[in-house]
């Protein structure tokens, strides 16, 4: 997996189980000292009535304590503030967030 098949999500739903959904957005864009990697993402999971519960992005301006703003984070509805998410590669970003999708379901009770 490459930036090439990050984009080739885009605009993806894939059920996850009790009407619970995940949806990828993903959108080549130029590169910029904030975007390195040219895509602008977006991936979220959702609660059946379609409330966004927890998601990776690059679109939030996060500064964590001590560091540099960051645009690429994790967040969680049962946790604030969001978490910095330092982009390594296309395919460690999707076994993250599947990852945290896991998580976020146990915790959902899913």
């Amino acid at each position: 997996m490459g930036i090439e098949t990050l984009l080739d999500l885009d605009g993806e739903r894939f059920e996850v189980g009790n009407g619970y959904w995940v949806k990828f957005d993903a959108k080549q864009v130029d590169v910029t000292k904030m975007i390195p990697h040219g895509v602008k993402y977006s991936l979220t999971l959702h609660r059946p009535d379609n409330t966004r519960i927890m998601g990776f992005d690059n679109a939030h301006l996060v500064k964590p304590p001590g560091n540099q703003f960051k645009y690429a984070v994790q967040f969680f509805a049962y946790q604030k503030p969001p978490v910095p998410y330092h982009f390594n590669s296309p395919e460690k970003l999707v076994e993250d967030f599947w990852d945290a999708v896991d998580h976020a379901l146990l915790q959902e009770g899913v």
